[in-house]
């Protein structure tokens, strides 16, 4: 049992979520003649994961699955200890990680979602732009307050505060970190000399980050600091309504974060055999500019074949079925041939 001590506006933030606020897998028993499946990790996916897990239990009662978001990091290192019997990864596994696994790992994506810069700015009733320069710099701790030139040049007769900036991170390891720290480090040569990206980076000393745990951890302190700035999942800026900046992409237009710039961003991608790949920085006029796929990490070989054969039907729902929960939760579908490639990958499964 997995219980952590979550602070007050947190737990509100999680709960307000409809998230789970205990971190306990242990709370409810497997169903008579059926299976509990504990599934680990992405707090990115958690929300949709979350509505897919009750949405299937109702069709499929024998079929119990509890999603534990403790962060993508954590989440694959519980699935290489075999604590969990699903991971969830916006990173999806290195090869490295793989070949802990014994039997094998098969890396499954089973949506997409968009990464927005979501803000607290009482003063400011109009959308914010910033352009890579300003909110690279933002993160660098070089541009420091709200009226600095590079947020204003891209914001004429918009009136900013003279305001500090606060950056709020992820504490824990996190596959959000991981996309957004990949998109800094392809568009931002002193981000790539600096920071760098993963999962877990060292923060520069500068941007005086606060840290938080999980997405919705994130979304919890820029709700209640005011200047702050802070990355999560499309999803949770809606659900706890906060503005959300408008970001210029590779073509230098200010797109937006929604379904449609999100999905404009994937839509021409190539998944590789493996099933892995990550788009740091989208082509197109259209594209939304931080995008990333999230994985359900499966096991080649289950000890037992009602349990492969439980994981498989519940995956194969999520990627059919379940698809249509993606847009009204803030995540982007699969397009038709990925959730296909998806699809027969999980097919391979077995005991």
């Amino acid at each position: 049992m997995i219980r952590r001590a979550l602070p007050l506006f947190l737990i509100v933030v999680l709960c307000g979520l409809g998230l789970s606020c205990s971190g306990d897998l242990d709370g409810r028993p497997a169903p008579e003649d059926g299976f509990k499946l504990r599934v680990s990790g992405s707090t990115f996916v958690q929300p949709l994961s979350e509505r897919w897990f009750n949405e299937y239990e109702k069709l499929h009662p024998e079929i119990v699955a509890d999603f534990d978001g403790i962060g993508s990091g954590e989440g694959v290192k519980q699935f290489i200890a075999g604590k969990t019997d699903i991971g969830a990864s916006d990173y999806a596994m290195t090869n490295e990680e793989m070949q802990q696994v014994e039997g094998g790992v098969q890396l499954v994506p089973v949506a997409a979602g968009s990464i927005v810069l979501i803000y607290n700015l009482p003063m400011i009733d109009t959308e914010l732009k910033l352009s890579r320069v300003a909110y690279t710099g933002i993160f660098l701790g070089k541009i420091t307050r709200w009226n600095d030139p590079a947020i204003a040049d891209a914001n004429p007769g918009l009136t900013l505060p003279d305001l500090d900036i606060r950056i709020a991170v992820r504490q824990d390891s996190s596959g959000t970190t991981f996309a957004f720290t990949n998109h800094l480090n392809s568009i931002s040569d002193a981000w790539e000399d600096g920071p760098g990206f993963g999962t877990a980076i060292q923060w520069p000393h500068k941007a005086m980050a606060m840290k938080a745990q999980g997405n919705a951890g994130v979304a919890g302190i820029v709700k209640q600091t005011p200047g702050a700035i802070g990355y999560v999942e499309l999803g949770f800026a809606q659900q706890v309504q906060l503005p959300m900046a408008v970001l210029e992409n590779k073509n230098g237009a200010y797109i937006a974060p929604s379904y449609f710039s999100g999905t404009t961003a994937l839509v021409s991608v190539n998944m590789p055999p493996n099933l892995r790949l990550f788009v740091p920085d989208p082509d197109g006029k259209d594209s939304y500019p931080i995008v990333t796929f999230t994985w359900f990490l499966l096991r080649k070989k289950y000890d037992d074949p009602k349990k492969a054969a439980a994981v498989k039907k519940l995956v194969a729902w999520c990627l059919t079925e379940g698809q249509r929960y993606c847009e009204p939760l803030g995540y982007l579908r699969l397009a038709p041939d990925v959730a296909k490639a998806a699809r027969q990958a999980a097919k391979t499964i077995g005991p």
